[in-house]
């Protein structure tokens, strides 16, 4: 029996190797491991993106019950909102337990001015994801994410496990040589929900302050923090 790897022991435990030859590229063999290894401890942080409907159906195939949290922050398009409740439909034994921050908007605001994401965006992710983030994870031995080599300089390294030091967590990533022609042709496959801003130049969608369509030629995540030097939101750095 393997031995089941945890933030702790990371070193001293032998990690499974998985094909990346089939179709899917590994991602059924990594979430059907997964599944088996740490059972109702697995915790898939959903965002609701394309990924995420590719990601829903595999897991929904090997554990019908499985855990999903998506972090309510306050400033999510209704399209993201409005495309949650057709997942619950679709998957009625799915659990999705959607994270709020501490701080409401209007408590963020008098304890750190208005707009903050507009100032100091870092600040504004850390209240809004990473904090709830880490309360959820907080003891949970392993945890999905969506992340793809292609999406981004900073995710080109991704393993299918990795040792995740913020949330003091194993991250698996079933998705990491997935293209973004993959997740599409998965989605039109199987007719899966997706965001309707997909359809209208959003490859990456987060808050609505924080997003915006990316224009022809673009890189897929161009629209999020335009202006700034900020890349990512804090779950993956």
């Amino acid at each position: 029996m393997v031995a089941r790897p945890v933030y702790s022991n990371w070193n001293k435990v032998k990690k499974p190797s998985f094909s990346i030859s089939g179709a899917d590229h590994g991602a059924r063999a990594v979430i059907s491991w997964a599944v088996d290894t740490y059972g109702d401890d697995l915790v898939y942080a959903c965002s609701f993106g394309a990924e995420s409907a590719v990601l829903i159906e595999m897991l929904a195939e090997a554990k019908p019950d499985a855990r999903l949290i998506f972090l309510d922050t306050g400033l999510h398009f209704p399209e993201t909102l409005e495309l949650i409740q057709r997942v619950e439909k679709r998957y009625p034994r799915l659990v999705v337990e959607r994270l709020k921050p501490d701080l409401t908007l209007e408590e963020q605001a008098k304890q750190h001015g208005d707009a903050l994401w507009q100032r100091e965006p870092d600040q504004c992710c850390r209240i809004r994801k990473v904090l709830p983030l880490e309360r959820a994870l907080k003891g949970v031995p392993a945890w999905i994410s969506g992340l793809r080599r292609e999406q981004s300089p900073t995710r080109r390294f991704t393993s299918f496990l990795n040792q995740d030091e913020r949330f003091q967590s194993i991250k698996v990533c079933p998705l990491i040589h997935w293209t973004w022609e993959d997740v599409w042709a998965f989605i039109r496959e199987r007719d899966l929900p997706v965001n309707p801003l997909h359809h209208q130049g959003y490859p990456s969608i987060g808050c609505v302050p924080c997003t915006r369509a990316v224009k022809d030629g673009e890189d897929l995540r161009a629209g999020r923090w335009t202006g700034s030097e900020k890349t990512e939101c804090g779950l993956h750095s």
